[in-house]
């Protein structure tokens, strides 16, 4: 019975393989049968798992644009109900009872707004509906009014209607106008063809889910079975105006129909798979023959070549092993050379094939090792004047052929001097090895003499110019961190002197970067904690005699500090970005605090280039109108030339959307900054500020009295105020009077005051002043 057995299995052995060849291609096909067959079933599990989470991302992705699509036919809806809440005939009719005249104009905006119901519930319950409008109960609605909740859903005749209200005051509360609009299946199909999978959308009470949906968690997508189909289902809650209404707002999803879409990429695997295992036996016959005699050689080869050695090996024949040697030889070539390149670029800058920033900051830490007194290490950080301006107004390629052409220049003049491009318009030096001789102010005047002066770029001449700032270790630094920030503090200083300017670290500019980051603190928290005051300064009409509004200006009173600067903290706030948030709060109080004034004056707010240039702009400009009630004619925005640099065609946009408004827009300090004619021939300014140097120059040069009466007279041929600033004497009045400019605004007139003084200041000008001379008149 035993030895039976043994036979049988004896037979059912497979025959033995005694090729190595077979082996390798009968192993190979069998461990890629294997592995395709574990790949297609976690593939399809994959797919599967995929689909379902891609099925929920779609379903939430469209639940939101629901929930976007009601809020915003609600924010349409709020804003015709304001409009004629707001309406004057409206209240008027209210307010005398005319119940004809407000049944018109319930009907006139239920047709306007699609609504099926605009109604009035006054305070004491009482309701006006417009025609063919349901019965509704007042008294739910009313309680939820009481509750300031001015949207949600209503019951409409036992339909559903999303519903928004709005406050008639006259000018306290008197009633509210409520507006609503069916929420009926057909509504939803509609909003369903918005969304971009196939979405079921429904709208009913809590007490009327079905039973598969009521345990659902608000806001989640779950997997149910309803009515015998499997579906992805999300409820939300919507807000309800009648306390006995409950609405869920029900959208549900196929998952069927989710998956579906996949199925054909099963199929796409399973053939691919086929196929694959088909070409994968051809070629395991194939190249097994070719493999083993040459696979020793070639392992070994990649092994050492894997430990960073570099190894060839040698190539015999023309077959497709000889190939691969010569194959893998070629890669040894091209990724030893392509490491040589990757080592190049990462340590060099492509545009002018200088070192860049890594490669210098190297070089400055092997020659911090050796510097002493008597070995110093010279750094000088190059930044070039107006490099964005050239950008913006020649083009890039102008821009960096003025780089290669400093490059070139530096080379040039110090061939033994580590060069680098740090990226823009930004250069180091490094100088090694300098003794206690060495005259660094003649090295420093090289520099500035090397980086002066003017470039043919083509046909195009470009004025060169640079400042920079130098360190030297180890004085200035006996690391390289020090060493570094001493010499980009060198430059700011640089900077600051003007264009073309160098600059020695010396150990007050560390201080002055230290007291300039603790102000930058000090300014973020004065913006948290309101230590900001707005100063007003009175703008007075020189034909009229008298006041015709004020400038703003911008006062920082800091607790420990007192009164701080506007010239100190001001281009801090521009460096830091802070200057927007401060900006726009100065617009809104601005705003605020001008509509208490006479109706006769208006408001001038500086607008600085980088909120300017902000998008929110007009948005925070219709914002403060609103809320202060302040109208726009009354508000003048002034700006200066720089907003032109860069994108001028953005530029008159805004000024154009801005003029769109109502606003006033005045060119502040004009004639000192670029191009000005140019701008007045694209932009019909309302009002062009003569600078206070041109004003100053009214007793002293001639050349001022001749700028002053040219700005006047292209103003008036142009049809704009022309206002001077600065003007601090009764000669400089008397000279500004003659020639016809409108408005004049300085020390003569007043000093700036706060918003407390500006009433009392209005009438001083108005009853005491006008018709007189300025004497005594300085506050």
């Amino acid at each position: 019975m035993k030895r039976a057995a043994r036979l049988r299995l004896v037979r059912c052995k497979l025959p033995k393989l005694k090729s190595f060849r077979e082996r390798i291609t009968l192993t190979f096909l069998g461990v890629l049968a294997v592995l395709m067959s574990l790949s297609l079933l976690v593939s399809s599990q994959g797919i599967n798992h995929f689909a379902q989470l891609a099925a929920q991302r779609d379903m939430a992705a469209n639940s939101r644009v629901f929930d976007n699509i009601i809020e915003n036919r609600a924010a349409v809806m709020q804003a015709s109900a304001n409009v004629v809440a707001r309406d004057f005939g409206f209240r008027s009719a209210y307010a005398v009872g005319d119940r004809a005249t407000l049944a018109s104009a319930l009907d006139s905006l239920a047709a306007r707004t699609g609504s099926r119901v605009a109604m009035v519930i006054g305070l004491d319950g009482s309701i006006v509906t417009s025609s063919n409008a349901p019965a509704i109960d007042g008294s739910a609605v009313f309680a939820t009014l009481e509750d300031q909740q001015s949207r949600g859903v209503i019951d409409l005749g036992g339909q559903l209607g999303l519903a928004v209200a709005a406050p008639i005051e006259m000018p306290d509360l008197a009633g509210w106008l409520l507006v609503a609009q069916p929420m009926s299946r057909a509504d939803m199909t509609k909003l369903s063809k918005l969304s971009a999978v196939a979405i079921e959308a429904s709208v009913t009470t809590a007490n009327r889910l079905p039973a598969a949906l009521s345990g659902i968690p608000s806001g989640t997508i779950v997997e149910v079975d309803l009515a015998g189909e499997t579906v992805l289902a999300r409820i939300s809650p919507l807000p309800s105006m009648q306390t006995a209404v409950a609405p869920r707002l029900i959208l549900t999803h196929s998952l069927a129909d989710a998956m579906a879409g996949y199925a054909w990429l099963k199929l796409l695997l399973l053939f691919i798979a086929l196929v694959g295992l088909a070409v994968a036996g051809w070629l395991a016959v194939k190249l097994s023959a070719r493999v083993t005699r040459p696979l020793s050689a070639l392992t070994d080869a990649v092994r050492r070549f894997g430990s960073g050695e570099v190894i060839r090996v040698a190539v015999a024949g023309d077959d497709e092993i000889a190939a691969l040697a010569s194959n893998f030889n070629s890669m040894v070539d091209a990724i030893d050379e392509r490491e040589r390149q990757i080592t190049h670029v990462a340590l060099h800058d492509s545009l002018t094939g200088l070192p860049n920033r890594r490669f210098f900051i190297e070089k400055l830490d092997r020659a911090i090792d050796t510097q002493s007194d008597e070995r110093r290490n010279l750094i000088a950080f190059i930044d070039l004047d107006d490099f964005k301006l050239i950008n913006d107004t020649l083009g890039h390629p102008t821009g960096d052929e003025l780089l290669r052409i400093v490059s070139q220049r530096l080379q040039a003049a110090m061939p033994e001097a580590e060069l680098a491009r740090f990226g823009g318009d930004e250069f180091g030096i490094l100088l090694q090895g300098l003794n206690a001789e060495a005259n660094l102010a003649r090295i420093a005047q090289l520099l500035s003499k090397t980086l002066t002066g003017e470039i043919l770029i083509g046909e195009q001449a470009v004025a060169l110019s640079a400042s920079f700032g130098i360190a030297v270790g180890p004085a200035d630094g006996a690391d390289r961190e020090t060493l570094l920030k001493n010499a980009d503090l060198a430059l700011y200083q640089a900077k600051n002197d003007g264009k073309g300017a160098y600059h020695f670290f010396e150990a007050a500019l560390d201080e002055e970067a230290r007291r300039r980051r603790k102000l930058e603190v000090d300014l973020r928290s004065a913006i948290r904690e309101g230590q900001f005051e707005v100063y007003f300064q009175p703008l007075y009409s020189v034909a009229e005699q008298q006041i015709k509004g004020f400038e703003a200006l911008l006062r920082w009173n800091h607790p420990v500090q007192g009164m701080v600067s506007p010239a100190d903290f001001i281009p801090l706030a521009e460096d830091s970005g802070l200057i927007v948030p401060i900006g726009e709060w100065v617009l809104r109080e601005t705003c605020r605090i001008a509509a208490t004034w006479p109706n006769s004056m208006m408001v001038a707010v500086n607008v600085s280039p980088k909120q300017f240039a902000s998008p929110g702009l007009k948005q925070t400009v219709i914002q403060a109108l609103s809320a202060s009630g302040l109208p726009a004619e009354r508000l003048e925005l002034e700006i200066t030339e720089s907003i032109f640099i860069g994108n001028v065609k953005r530029t008159l946009e805004t000024l154009h959307s801005l003029r769109a408004l109502g606003i006033r827009i005045a060119l502040d300090d004009f004639g000192t900054g670029y191009s000005s004619l140019s701008y007045l021939r694209s932009f019909p300014f309302d009002k062009l500020k003569i600078d206070q140097s041109f004003v100053r120059g009214l007793e002293t040069e001639a050349s001022g009295f001749a700028i002053i009466r040219a700005i006047i007279t292209l103003a008036h041929a142009l049809g704009i105020e022309a206002l001077a600033e600065g003007v601090e004497e009764l000669t400089q009045l008397d000279v500004l009077q003659r020639e016809g400019c409108d408005l004049v605004q300085g020390y003569l007139v007043n000093r700036p005051v706060p918003a407390a003084a500006v009433h009392e200041l209005i009438q001083r000008f108005g009853v005491e002043i006008q018709g007189q001379r300025f004497a005594g008149s300085v506050a």
